[in-house]
């Protein structure tokens, strides 16, 4: 079965972590909500059955825990290293799309939560 593209995604994953300009988040900490779809041809897997033919979400969630554990200011900055560390564990990954949630952000509005939406495409499925 012939498929044009495919990604492996975690959706709504929550964690409580230290990011925040204002030193108090830094110090009090406050829940995030993190989406993350991930370019990957899986195509293999759709025969095989088998997990070593695909990437595994278990492991991506590794990489996505790991790197909202270090405290930051800016959100900004949490997607660069979550985009960074995710190519580096999985060289094979041809896109990613992150959004990172602050729920309930400290800016005196009643919202669900405020944040950052990133894009990237690896320049290896480009042409010249």
């Amino acid at each position: 079965m012939p498929v044009s593209k495919s990604s492996i995604f975690l959706s709504g994953v929550r964690f409580y972590a230290y990011h925040g300009v204002m030193e108090q988040e830094r110090q009090i900490g406050q829940w995030f909500s993190v989406d993350l779809s991930v370019g990957y041809d899986f195509s293999p897997a759709m025969s095989s059955d088998n997990v070593a033919d695909t990437l595994s979400y278990a492991d991506l969630l590794n990489v996505v825990r790991s790197e909202m554990a270090v405290t930051s200011q800016l959100l900004e900055h949490v997607g660069g290293r979550i985009i960074n560390a995710v190519t580096r564990a999985f060289p094979k990954v041809s896109s990613i799309d992150l959004r990172i949630t602050k729920l309930n952000p400290p800016m005196g509005a009643d919202l669900d939560g405020a944040g950052i939406s990133l894009h990237w495409q690896s320049d290896k499925n480009q042409e010249s």
